[in-house]
């Protein structure tokens, strides 16, 4: 599933752009204020942005320089701003594209698509003082490398992975099983979770990482 924001205040063009871009495969995530999408950064691991630069609370070109003091994730700036020193400071400050108003929608969608192909999920994560390279299979909190079983790293890497989404219980079996569920007993996704939480977990009776959605499963509550 690839996350995208779409930062404009302009809400019939925030809706055409989702529209243009709908996608079985795209959760989408729709901001008018700077505010709102800070929120969103918090919570989601996102693939693409598409920034408009004039907004009610700030200039998108201080929030796309912000933006990239953290995170290389693809931006797409959206804007009147049409004069070719506009283009030239947007991509120097770190813009992979930039579409001047009016444009056409279907442009939009094949330029966006070049950006998500471009960028594909990282297999590392930083998070406070834990690294998770999934590639080289080293994870390390606090400076001390852990051990973790196969069944650790599939379900960890699930949770990274959906920040800002509720796993089911039934799905999550699912997947880190490979549909194998027959033969997996009923609480063997309760033991890999008590099991991760007293690795990477400060306190593992009171989880601030691995969160459990009562009567849906579980979520990632930290963030990058």
């Amino acid at each position: 599933m690839k996350n995208i924001l779409i930062l404009e205040d302009d809400r019939p063009l925030n809706d055409g752009i989702k529209l243009a871009l709908e996608n079985a495969d795209y959760r989408f995530f729709q901001c008018y204020k700077i505010k709102e999408a800070k929120e969103v950064l918090r919570e989601v691991s996102l693939d693409l942005i598409l920034l408009d630069l004039n907004l009610p609370d700030g200039h998108g070109l201080d929030f796309l320089k912000e933006i990239r003091s953290v995170s290389n994730t693809p931006i797409i700036i959206i804007t009147a701003n049409n004069m070719e020193s506009d283009t030239i400071i947007g991509l120097e400050a770190g813009a992979n594209d930039y579409i001047t108003k009016p444009f056409s929608l279907m442009i939009l969608r094949a330029r966006a698509a070049v950006q998500l192909r471009q960028n594909p999920k990282s297999n590392t994560f930083c998070i406070d003082n834990m690294q998770f390279d999934f590639d080289k299979m080293r994870f390390m909190v606090a400076g001390t490398p852990i051990e973790l079983s196969k069944t650790e790293q599939r379900l960890l890497h699930l949770l990274l992975n959906n920040r800002g989404a509720t796993l089911k219980r039934s799905d999550l079996i699912d997947k880190i099983w490979s549909g194998n569920t027959e033969y997996v007993e009923t609480h063997a996704l309760t033991v890999a979770i008590k099991r991760l939480r007293g690795k990477i977990e400060p306190d593992p009776s009171r989880p601030i990482y691995i969160k459990t959605i009562y009567g849906l499963g579980y979520s990632w509550g930290g963030t990058l």
